[in-house]
């Protein structure tokens, strides 16, 4: 399992090219580092960078995140935990030997974790069928004190305005829903039950005590730049092969238009194209034995 493969893909594991989603999420995440960087510090004002020896990413990709753990946490052993070994690898790589891996198929094998008193994951729980017996797993993995701190969902990512001057306005609010649809249809997909998403009560009724809820800001404003630019051509063709089924002519005509590398209305070149999301974590210590 890692925690930012294709979010309503049907896909096996066989038929992702790796290296274009290790691309993909590495621009994504570099995208949000400097919310991420925040997010770490915040957690090691709560924790203190004394009390933590051991610190998990899990479903980590290519290990942006453990990176900056391990930037908060220089002293702790920083393990980056996901399925795919391309993305471990891409981990390994980007952090200089500063942190460690872990190949381990999720939830099957939440045993071979071991101890931390701290574990970050982002948007990996809700690729699990029963997410509160994945969030109960890894509180049992906490040291007494720990920490566990999950980002999950927060707000969209918004890069055009209502009216774009092509097509129909509300082009984006319009593929949020087809990505609604398609999440919720990845979910219902999933054997067991299903969890009412208020995460602070399920991090309690996983046997933790809630210490609060935060969210960051990536705000990228006009002119953006093309790395972001990239990123964002990227994300909207794999939202058109993705969301197919959610959009009708006028709307999928529109996106070509977006995806147009050479055309004056590419996602590329517009000027009015901009990137603002926001990454909401979620966290929660065990007792002190």
């Amino acid at each position: 399992m890692h925690h930012n493969a294709p979010r309503h893909s049907r896909e096996h594991a066989h038929d992702i090219d790796w290296d274009a989603l290790c691309s993909h999420l590495e621009r994504e995440a570099e995208l949000h580092t400097p919310a991420l960087t925040q997010a770490t510090h915040w957690l090691r004002d709560l924790l203190g960078v004394a009390g933590v020896r051991r610190a998990l990413d899990v479903g980590s990709g290519p290990g942006v995140v453990a990176s900056l753990l391990a930037d908060a946490f220089p002293d702790a052993e920083v393990v980056a935990v996901d399925q795919s070994p391309a993305l471990l690898e891409r981990a390994r790589t980007r952090s200089a030997g500063r942190i460690a891996t872990r190949q381990v198929d999720l939830p099957d094998e939440f045993g071979r974790l071991g101890t931390a008193d701290l574990i970050w994951s982002a948007n990996a729980i809700h690729h699990l069928s029963d997410q509160q017996a994945a969030l109960t797993a890894l509180a049992t993995s906490l040291r007494p004190g720990g920490l566990l701190a999950v980002a999950e969902r927060g707000l969209p990512v918004r890069f055009l305005p209502r009216d774009i001057g092509l097509g129909r306005p509300g082009l984006q609010a319009r593929l949020d829903a087809g990505n609604e649809n398609g999440f919720t249809t990845m979910r219902a997909e999933l054997p067991g039950v299903d969890e009412v998403e208020d995460w602070p009560a399920m991090l309690a009724r996983a046997g933790l005590v809630p210490t609060g809820t935060r969210t960051f800001l990536t705000d990228l404003p006009t002119p953006l730049g093309l790395p972001a630019r990239e990123y964002l051509h990227t994300r909207l063709a794999r939202q058109r092969d993705q969301l197919g089924e959610y959009l009708n002519d006028e709307d999928r005509t529109t996106v070509e238009a977006l995806l147009h590398a050479d055309a004056p209305t590419s996602i590329l070149w517009r000027p009015d194209t901009f990137y603002l999301t926001a990454t909401t974590v979620h966290t929660a210590r065990a007792c002190a034995a």
